[in-house]
């Protein structure tokens, strides 16, 4: 397959590329197998042939932030939770060291969802086109 024959792709409903991130999928076809390990992206998706990594060197910088802004919200809320249902008395000692365990091992865990996650927000905004997939010689 070439790229002549891949027509530019039209826009997708954003809940689809988000939900296809979310599961660890190609946001553009909803392939699998997008990671070498559990920290390395692909170049391209296996499935569909889509450049993973669209424009820049620093072009996951955003995927980063995400990870940022999804690991500290699920802090906040522990941490409210367990204020609430442990009020008067909270274990101050226990959510300080619990939140550091819990920031370190939800960037961690959190990072390849930032990862596709952040390619579905950019196809959002800027749909692949041909040059976006690889050229498959027969």
């Amino acid at each position: 397959m070439t790229t002549e024959s891949h027509p530019d792709i039209s826009h997708q409903s954003p809940w689809r590329l988000l939900g296809r991130a979310l599961l660890l999928r190609c946001p553009n076809c909803g392939g699998r197998g997008l990671f070498h390990g559990f920290f390395k992206m692909k170049e391209r998706c296996p499935n569909c042939g889509m450049l993973l990594e669209r424009g820049e060197s620093d072009y996951f910088i955003g995927a980063y932030t995400l990870n940022l802004i999804a690991v500290e919200t699920l802090l906040a809320g522990v941490f409210l939770v367990v204020v609430v249902v442990t009020w008067p008395n909270p274990p101050w000692n226990a959510l300080q060291y619990g939140g550091v365990a819990l920031s370190i091992a939800g960037a961690v865990l959190c990072y390849p969802f930032a990862k596709t996650t952040w390619l579905a927000v950019d196809l959002i905004f800027r749909p692949p086109h041909r040059e976006d997939f690889i050229t498959r010689v027969k």
